[in-house]
């Protein structure tokens, strides 16, 4: 069973692989990124099957190349090492005051069963993570999902 880890670097708290239990057992791992000061936040959530260790470059590396030759800025001011497929960037997004989530959907990345996309399950198991984190202690209730 994979195991959770939190660390503080590049201006952020990154809480690794942190488990969320779904109703049948299963249990999806996400990445947070959060304000280091404590507090509560708004949450952007993005909850999917593009592998949440997944850069966007080793993905898409044409699409990756052609987007930042046409709009240089989505470079600017990050690091980039965080950046996946359609999501947002947590270096832009958690010093503005919001946490980041990537769950990795059911069989997907580091969650383990069998991958549905659009299903019914798939819609429980998205449903139950944004109740999730609008639960936790950083949380201000406020959570904004990121659809892939």
């Amino acid at each position: 069973m994979a195991q959770s880890w939190s660390e503080v670097r590049d201006g952020m708290r990154i809480d690794w692989d942190v488990p969320i239990e779904m109703d049948d057992g299963i249990v999806l791992r996400a990445d947070i990124f959060q304000p280091i000061e404590d507090g509560k936040y708004a949450t952007i959530m993005s909850h999917g099957p593009y592998a949440k260790w997944l850069h966007f470059s080793d993905f898409r590396k044409e699409s990756w190349q052609r987007m930042v030759s046409r709009y240089p800025e989505i470079e600017a001011g990050s690091s980039n090492r965080y950046q996946n497929w359609e999501v947002v960037d947590p270096e832009k997004w958690v010093p503005d005051g919001y946490v980041c989530i990537r769950v990795d959907s059911r069989g997907a990345g580091r969650s383990p069963g069998y991958m549905d996309p659009w299903s019914a399950r798939e819609t429980r198991d998205y449903a139950a993570c944004i109740e999730w984190a609008g639960e936790q202690p950083w949380s201000n209730g406020k959570v904004v999902i990121h659809p892939h």
